[in-house]
């Protein structure tokens, strides 16, 4: 499986972005999907998940009510909505498949992960 992210770029704080991720074939559509990201001199992060069917989603309380993760099991897309942004959301941010169903935020638990897009938030 390969996950393909885009849509990373240079946005000023209060603005919005929307990260997609493509999956190279449909057998991540049982599989839960997650964000992560990666700030410079940082340790990768959580940011959100969603469960195979999108009935469940999961975020990082830092990203709770400005960012919206959702997915179109048919096309084997998943998405995220960043909205208000704010320079500290800048990072490296990373798709991921899960080997579980859920929407879970630990990173052992995905298999495999996109090649990361950056996004840059300017004050």
């Amino acid at each position: 499986v390969q996950l393909q992210a885009s849509g990373g770029g240079l946005v000023q704080a209060g603005g919005s972005l929307r990260l997609s991720c493509a999956a190279s074939r449909r057998t991540t559509s049982n599989n839960g999907m997650g964000w992560f990201r990666q700030a410079p001199g940082k340790e990768r992060e959580f940011v959100a998940a969603i469960s195979w069917n999108g009935g469940l989603t999961n975020y990082a309380d830092s990203v709770k009510d400005r960012f919206t993760i959702s997915r179109d099991r048919t096309k084997s897309t998943v998405n995220l909505q960043m909205n208000s942004l704010k320079p500290e959301d800048t990072a490296v941010y990373y798709c991921a498949a899960s080997r579980s169903a859920v929407a879970t935020s630990d990173s052992s638990l995905y298999a495999y992960w996109g090649q990361g897009t950056l996004v840059t938030v300017s004050s």
